[in-house]
């Protein structure tokens, strides 16, 4: 029941819609009807510029965080934490108050890691930024950086919960972003370009 109870909270912070949210009240829209309909960072990015971008990407990774810190309070062990980390990425993957559609993980996924394994943090988000860097493809970065998190893990010799976390949460990721490989492979993948409002009336007036 403890372990219920952690999943169940880890889920509902993990469903709530960051994406949505910012978009409505900063800008007043829908996010999910511009760009690629992701919640994620990288679409409030290319929709709306970097500072949208930004609030999203800390209200995802700080429920990703919180989901994994709070579960201690239902069962004091590591495996309560894994459990709600686990059960936020999945929430906001597929988000009960956005009718299961939402980002892909990475942001959630990089809380988590950062509450439950935080040596590991900046190695994963130096090798993202240097991939984003170098390419401007954000899922190139997002695939890679989530294949080498098992690698760090072990490398740092975290216990083997937390390496069999880091484990499933990067195929999860990788899964997540299996349209975007097949983009990328065929060279109709979107490079990041930052959003701006003129850019965000013209998408509006073509609705």
């Amino acid at each position: 029941m403890q372990y219920l109870a952690a999943a169940l909270l880890g889920y509902l912070l993990g469903s709530i819609p960051s994406g949505l949210l910012v978009g409505r009240y900063l800008r007043g829209i829908d996010i999910r009807k511009y760009g690629s309909k992701n919640l994620g960072a990288t679409n409030m990015f290319r929709v709306l510029g970097p500072k949208p971008a930004l609030a999203v990407l800390l209200a995802d990774m700080g429920k990703g965080a919180l989901a994994a810190l709070s579960a201690l309070y239902f069962a004091s062990d590591e495996t309560a934490s894994v459990i709600g980390g686990v059960m936020a990425i999945i929430g906001h993957s597929y988000p009960l108050f956005s009718d299961f559609k939402g980002g892909k993980g990475v942001a959630t996924g990089l809380g988590v890691i950062l509450a439950l394994m935080p040596e590991l943090t900046l190695m994963v988000f130096a090798v993202w930024a240097a991939i984003v860097f170098f390419t401007r493809y954000v899922s190139l970065a997002s695939v890679g950086a989530a294949a080498l998190v098992p690698a760090f893990a072990w490398y740092l010799e975290y216990p083997w919960r937390l390496f069999v976390f880091s484990l499933l949460a990067a195929l999860f990721v990788i899964a997540r972003h299996k349209e975007n490989m097949k983009r990328l492979l065929r060279g109709q993948e979107t490079k990041i370009t930052p959003g701006s409002l003129e850019k965000f009336k013209s998408a509006k007036g073509k609705r």
